[in-house]
């Protein structure tokens, strides 16, 4: 890259803090980078390239994926873009390719923000913030949505995380899922049903190594002692790391392991997704949000190094 071209990521927002550092990006107002000690915390990229597989993205106004990009609304049929050609998929939202800006600078926390405007499929206002504040006890990221517009609009929130794994095969990373019930989906990643997560080998209640489990897998039902619930990955030779959500604003968790295959590019990673609904939820209603005018949406997560 140029020294003069911009990064495809546009504007590197750098936070120093203590042990700390980390890189937010304008593209997509995504955290690029964490460390902690000098230890990769995230499986993040270099700032010379683009973002691969929604790396410390921010999944707004849905999480996950829309059937067909087709929905229905307040009587009125909707098409989105179709951004997951492979299966037919509208995916992950409108923000994540779109530019933001820094809103605000701390000593300790970077925030920034992000007016998401009508487009195809898309009708209404929505005003967002999303603050990444470091601390001894680690990383606590806040997003704020409120509903500028006129209308009532439906509503979904996730983030996209990679925990690193370093160069560990992914069945030998341990994992705990504190998830009562499992989403099952088509070839299409859409979901056909819930099932209870006991006696199948998607039960990850207790720390267990991946195996030859796959995990793409939207879980519910989470154990959330003090309100907050804590998927945790574990990796030989690397720091202990719990991603936590606060259970009343994500009543979802994504994990996702695909990413961390020795055949994949990039740094490798098992991803931890809070998540405010399932995937397809603006079909199936099933813990879609509805933000009245002037109305905010507030959700905090998560990560600490142990």
């Amino acid at each position: 890259m140029s020294a003069d071209a911009p990064a495809p990521t546009g504007e590197q927002w750098h936070l120093t803090a203590g042990a700390d550092e980390l890189v937010v990006v304008e593209v997509g107002g995504g955290l690029r980078t964490w460390t902690r000690d000098g230890v990769h915390v995230l499986a993040g990229y270099v700032e010379d390239a683009t973002c691969t597989s929604g790396r410390g993205q921010q999944l707004i106004p849905w999480p996950n994926r829309i059937r067909d990009g087709r929905y229905s609304h307040a009587g009125v049929q909707r098409q989105l873009p179709l951004t997951e050609v492979e299966h037919g998929n509208a995916s992950h939202g409108l923000v994540r390719w779109a530019p933001w800006r820094l809103v605000e600078r701390t000593d300790t926390s970077l925030t920034v923000g992000h007016r998401l405007f009508p487009q195809p499929g898309w009708d209404w206002h929505l005003e967002t913030t999303t603050t990444y504040a470091v601390s001894p006890d680690g990383l606590t990221v806040t997003t704020r949505v409120t509903n500028v517009g006129g209308r009532a609009a439906p509503f979904g929130y996730g983030a996209h995380p990679y925990v690193a794994i370093g160069d560990v095969p992914v069945g030998d990373v341990e994992v705990r899922v504190p998830g009562d019930t499992w989403v099952e989906v088509d070839d299409r990643l859409i979901p056909v049903g819930t099932h209870p997560v006991e006696g199948t080998a998607y039960d990850f209640r207790q720390r267990r190594r991946l195996g030859t489990q796959r995990l793409d897998t939207a879980y519910t039902d989470l154990a959330a002692p003090e309100g907050r619930w804590t998927v945790t990955v574990a990796t030989a030779g690397r720091p202990v790391v719990d991603v936590w959500g606060d259970a009343d604003a994500f009543p979802w968790a994504q994990v996702f392991s695909g990413k961390a295959e020795a055949d994949q590019s990039g740094e490798h990673g098992v991803a931890v997704e809070p998540m405010t609904c399932p995937p397809d939820a603006f079909n199936s209603g099933d813990s879609l949000l509805v933000l009245e005018t002037g109305a905010t949406w507030t959700g905090t997560w998560g990560i600490s190094v142990r």
